[in-house]
């Protein structure tokens, strides 16, 4: 019985030291020497201080800024600590009066009688999508532009430049990262 349970701690041990140390100091070295931003968080950085990261979005709600897609991580937006969906079905009564409360105060603040997006109106699987649709983006110029003073066409300028394609030509939509484009638009003259 004692030889049993020695061998069972010993393994224990090892495993342990294995799988909890050996392993993760291995994949973390070597994510340091092959991809050393994004092991980072892919932090973006303004006057040496993150401003945020590529992979995770952030609310924004002054009319200066373009507006990212809404979060479902609870109390507080884009709170990484509670990633998740709303997991609300597309007949859910709460989802739809959500969607139209959303749908309303965004026609409130553009002046475009343009379909309103999916993406601004409905929330992301991880509620931390840092990402909106080229459409979604083109749909704020007028209120971006009319609340910074600027002409329309310098703002849809700048949101054309931001697109991001599908990745290696295939996967995903066109994209616009609203940080990258709200940090874009602040430093505009």
């Amino acid at each position: 019985m004692f030889t049993l349970l020695s061998a069972a701690l010993r393994v224990l041990l090892a495993l342990s030291l294995l799988c909890g140390i050996v392993y993760p100091a291995l994949v973390l070295g070597l994510a340091q020497l092959a991809f050393p931003v994004q092991a980072n968080g892919s932090l973006i950085e303004r006057d040496g201080r993150a401003v945020g990261s590529r992979l995770i979005g952030q609310p924004f709600h002054s009319s200066r800024y373009f507006w990212s897609r809404p979060s479902a991580t609870g109390v507080h937006a884009y709170d990484a600590r509670a990633s998740s969906g709303s997991n609300l079905g597309p007949t859910s009564p709460a989802l739809l009066d959500a969607v139209a409360g959303r749908v309303r105060d965004l026609r409130a603040s553009v002046s475009s009688e343009a379909p309103v997006p999916v993406d601004l109106v409905t929330t992301s699987a991880s509620g931390l999508d840092p990402h909106i649709s080229p459409a979604a983006a083109l749909l704020q110029v007028e209120r971006v532009a009319t609340a910074r003073g600027l002409a329309p066409e310098r703002v849809r300028a700048l949101v054309l430049d931001h697109v991001e394609p599908r990745t290696i030509g295939l996967l995903g939509e066109a994209r616009v990262n609203v940080l990258e484009l709200d940090l874009a638009l602040d430093e505009l003259r």
